[in-house]
């Protein structure tokens, strides 16, 4: 493999220039035919000028017999005004199939897995609606804090780093109808329809529905930590959320009336992401008085990560002369069944922009719907219209997370 490259700045068209000319060699030694990838490993304020700086220098249009494409990592825009201006300059030099929106969540198989499960499944697919589930936790919990990230996250916060990408595509892939085919666009097109779905939320009522918090001095795994205000890079009065519960309703057919409950956070007892589905309650329970012990509604339990899995719970009888029921888990592990190597998410996604499958990177519209239903968040946030709890690191977080569980018996405890 050789290796080149050159030193230039984005704002200047000679960049771009001799970009073209070190590309022509490397197709002339190499014999890559015009191919290109262009991976934006860039600060997000660049995304827009290498797109045009790229495009000016011919660098965009593809040849007959070789493709261009450019690869785009998160985070897409700032908002939804800054996301469709960024998609406006994007597509002045690209078409849109040439654009490949990296979600790096989309590569993890156990995401991926959620398909599967759902679709490849008779004895799952006909519970995955409103008749059987009560409600639908998604939970993305960190030990780790912002990781001398403070400069970044001070820009973004819980909201934007996490709830309108990474949460927004694992709810997508939950709650969507079966596609036609597992090609790109029939997956693309039922994300895009369950976004759209989305009950937007009600600027005057989002107390109701959302809670925002940061995390304050405490202890993870035994190790004191600090308060996410003493992290280098943030402000000493800093009010950006580390941490993000809320409630969402998704109006079709399939799963109107079921909430969708949301949280992500940094500095929290464990790392965990998860996808839980509760079930409804049997109607009756035919049993003696005493015989339930410790029974609860069934539930299915996705393991994102770590320890990456599918658990079931069911009741069944306890072994004895008595008559006695109690809840236990039936469990699957990818490292007990698999031995295949599981490719990293970075691998999988960057493989799949070399071939030109666009399955698990983002369509412009379903990056534009995800921004919608942030953007009442957004603007409340900003204008510090939604208040600021403090929970403790090492915690669960805080305890105002439980009073939007309306109709909910609350969180499962990871």
């Amino acid at each position: 493999v050789t290796y080149r490259y050159l030193v230039g700045s984005f704002a200047e068209a000679t960049t771009f220039s001799r970009l073209a000319d070190l590309l022509a060699q490397c197709d002339r030694v190499t014999g890559t035919e015009g191919n290109r990838i262009y991976y934006l490993a860039t600060v997000p304020r660049a995304f827009g000028a290498v797109a045009e700086g790229l495009g000016a220098a011919g660098l965009a249009a593809e040849p007959e017999g070789s493709f261009r494409r450019i690869v785009v990592e998160k985070p897409f825009g700032h908002d939804l005004g800054s996301s469709r201006a960024l998609d406006e300059v994007l597509r002045a030099e690209f078409g849109e199939r040439q654009i490949f929106r990296i979600d790096h969540y989309m590569a993890k198989e156990t995401v991926q897995n959620i398909l599967a499960l759902r679709f490849t499944n008779a004895i799952f697919e006909p519970l995955w609606n409103r008749r059987y589930v009560d409600h639908v936790e998604i939970t993305v919990a960190e030990s780790a804090g912002i990781e001398h990230r403070g400069t970044f996250y001070e820009q973004s916060g819980a909201l934007r780093d996490i709830v309108q990408n990474h949460v927004a595509q694992v709810l997508a892939l939950t709650a969507m109808e079966p596609p036609a085919s597992f090609s790109a666009d029939a997956i693309r097109d039922e994300k895009v329809k369950v976004l759209r779905a989305v009950r937007r939320l009600d600027p005057s009522g989002l107390g109701a529905s959302v809670v925002r918090c940061q995390y304050t001095r405490g202890a993870v795994g035994g190790d004191p930590v600090p308060g996410y205000r003493d992290e280098e890079g943030v402000a000493p009065l800093s009010d950006v959320e580390t941490y993000l519960a809320l409630r969402l309703e998704v109006d079709n057919w399939r799963w109107a009336g079921v909430p969708f409950y949301l949280r992500t956070g940094k500095r929290l007892a464990r790392r965990v992401t998860e996808v839980v589905l509760r079930y409804r309650g049997v109607p009756h329970l035919p049993l003696p008085g005493g015989a339930a012990d410790s029974l609860e509604p069934n539930t299915m339990r996705l393991r994102i990560q770590p320890d990456e899995g599918i658990e079931l719970s069911f009741a069944a009888k306890v072994p004895g002369s008595a008559f006695r029921v109690r809840t236990v888990p039936l469990s699957f592990t990818y490292g007990a069944s698999f031995a295949e190597r599981r490719p990293e998410a970075y691998e999988r996604v960057l493989f799949d922009a070399l071939v030109g499958d666009a399955t698990l990177f983002l369509r412009a519209d379903e990056v534009d719907q995800a921004w919608q239903i942030v953007q009442p968040l957004v603007e409340a946030f900003d204008d510090n219209r939604v208040p600021l709890a403090l929970y403790p690191a090492g915690s669960w977080g805080p305890h105002e997370a439980d009073d939007i569980l309306i109709g909910s018996d609350g969180w499962l405890t990871p």
